[in-house]
């Protein structure tokens, strides 16, 4: 069953979104920059998880995971659309969303959704919600979702079906515009877990326990990053700068894949940060 909220509250916050909204011209910005190259070009990051000899699964799992979205004035919905036509093509058997959905109105997620419906993983589609997402009317947009075919995961878990009934996926709520609660989100969870965050931030709160896959996004490998891929800029929290991109082995914990997510925050620009599709073969 997916639990829908709408008890955030953040007048300030979505006055300056729709501000942002305004100033962008509902999207005239975001379209020439795409245009122009400055959305970066779609790639796909693959990566392997091996489990230890006792969680051996019967066959791989191929996970995709794809996050920050950001529909509305400062992305261009054409990379949406070549998103989802290589979720297509890499045929996964289950769709992890990070998160943050949408920028400045929650209405915009309906671009999305067509998408989102067509997508038909043989486990199943989960989903978090981000800031953003807590930003604006999260009722609205986790009825959007729902119309999709999404479950969205507020401090809970579902296992996946046979023969992955091991297999649970944990959604935590977002560390700092939700209330997360890590012991309700591992409740009669499954023997391998994989923890779907929207912030690498989530790590702090989890009270030693342990999950055999981390993902997130927020970060945005910094939107705008040198040549190098080393972040100029990169969101508030005291984990993104560390966990800004790419995979990490964390103490304890298994493998952290953070995402640069597929749209742009606050301005619609990418460079040397491309949007991306994660893809995790689990083994």
């Amino acid at each position: 069953m997916t639990i829908w909220r709408g008890k955030h509250n953040y007048p300030a916050r979505r006055r300056s979104e729709r501000i942002l909204d305004a100033l962008l011209l509902g999207g005239i910005f975001a379209k020439w920059s795409y245009r122009l190259g400055l959305h970066g070009s779609l790639s796909v990051s693959h990566y392997a998880i091996e489990l230890s000899p006792e969680k051996k699964l019967a066959s791989p799992l191929r996970i995709a995971f794809a996050s920050d979205f950001h529909a509305g004035p400062t992305t261009h919905p054409q990379i949406f659309e070549e998103l989802f036509d290589e979720i297509d093509r890499q045929q996964p058997d289950v769709l992890l969303l990070g998160g943050d959905f949408v920028s400045a109105h929650a209405h915009y997620a309906e671009i999305l959704k067509d998408g989102l419906a067509g997508i038909q993983p043989r486990f199943g589609k989960y989903a978090v919600m981000g800031n953003h997402d807590l930003w604006v009317d999260d009722t609205e947009l986790c009825g959007i979702l729902h119309e999709a075919g999404v479950n969205v995961l507020v401090n809970q878990n579902r296992p996946l079906p046979a023969p992955y009934e091991a297999v649970s996926i944990c959604g935590l709520d977002d560390p700092w515009t939700g209330a997360p609660d890590i012991d309700q989100t591992v409740a009669d969870a499954g023997a391998i877990r994989i923890l779907l965050m929207h912030a690498p931030d989530g790590l702090l709160l989890l009270d030693g326990q342990h999950f055999d896959l981390s993902v997130a996004g927020h970060t945005h490998g910094g939107q705008i990053a040198l040549p190098n891929g080393r972040p100029i800029i990169v969101p508030s929290g005291p984990m993104c700068r560390k966990y800004h991109f790419g995979r990490y082995e964390t103490e304890l914990n298994g493998s952290l894949i953070v995402s640069r997510g597929v749209g742009c925050s606050s301005l619609p620009i990418r460079l040397n940060a491309d949007p991306e599709l994660v893809i995790c073969t689990m083994y």
